[in-house]
């Protein structure tokens, strides 16, 4: 049986490896990026990025100084006996995290601004048949999350209204969110299910397509769009401004049309643990 010791210590190595190494997929597409860009000043961007992940890998030091907010997507098997609670242990480990890493403290209280972590972490938990478990953390850093945007249009404006609003996001938000970005976009659902469905997206690596046929054709569209907007990375010109582009959708109300714009910065992070064997392991990123 898994012990919340084990768990613990998974979930810690999660934030680690989080926090010091990009996925290998979020790599290529910087370094696919440098190569084809043309403008200098873009070109001298993605190379000092390159040049942090590799300082941050050799040091196993953070990749950015704000090490964001942890938000967990479980998949729970329903057989599965844990001897523990799961959100407490998951808190717990949060605190070990934060020493061991080192994350910087970034939690507080909303309105009174004093270090909290009341409701944290965030977690989204979705019960499977059988006896699995699949745990994966995506960090959030404070400048995508600020552009994070919900539009409850009107029912019948459809893909168009969805690739508009998109664009508005990315052209208002100009460098602020760090691009190179990786636009997650929910659409559907309700107002509060769109944006976790933004979210959800954003754990799907680059280098995997949508298996929607047209939900593919308008990330393309979208994506193609965005990188004409000229913003480029770290909004200094260039010709990448997001490295792409996932979406997502649920069945809503007849009425609605929910969609949900999440904006991950190029240290696009994430990690994800497995229960294998009765031992749960991290992947390689």
């Amino acid at each position: 049986m898994l012990s919340e010791i084990e768990f613990r210590k998974t979930i810690v190595e999660m934030f680690k490896r989080a926090t010091t190494t990009l996925p290998s997929d979020v790599v290529d597409a910087i370094k696919r990026s440098e190569r084809l860009e043309r403008n200098e000043i873009a070109t001298a961007q993605f190379s000092c990025m390159l040049r942090n992940l590799k300082l941050a890998h050799k040091l196993s030091r953070p990749i950015c100084q704000d090490t964001g907010i942890p938000i967990f997507f479980i998949e729970l098997g329903s057989d599965l006996n844990l001897n523990f609670d799961l959100r407490q242990a998951l808190s717990r480990a949060l605190d070990e995290a934060t020493l061991a890493v080192p994350l910087r403290r970034n939690l507080v209280d909303p309105l009174t601004r004093v270090e909290s972590l009341e409701g944290q972490p965030i977690v989204h938990i979705n019960l499977t048949k059988g006896d699995g478990l699949r745990i994966d953390l995506l960090i959030k850093g404070a400048g995508g999350e600020n552009w994070s945007r919900l539009y409850m249009l009107k029912p019948t404006e459809g893909a168009d209204a969805v690739k508009r609003v998109v664009l508005f996001t990315l052209a208002e938000a100009g460098g602020q969110p760090c691009p190179p970005t990786v636009v997650g976009i929910g659409i559907g659902g309700s107002a509060d299910a769109a944006c976790t469905l933004a979210k959800r997206a954003l754990l799907r690596p680059l280098d995997v397509g949508n298996d929607d046929p047209e939900l593919a054709e308008l990330e393309a569209q979208i994506a193609e769009a965005a990188n004409d907007l000229g913003i480029g990375p770290m909004g200094l010109g260039g010709s990448t401004t997001v490295l792409g582009v996932h979406i997502l959708r649920a069945a809503c109300h007849t009425a609605s049309l929910p969609v949900a714009i999440d904006l991950q910065c190029w240290v696009a992070r994430r990690a994800t643990a497995k229960l294998t064997g009765g031992r749960l392991e991290v992947e390689t990123p």
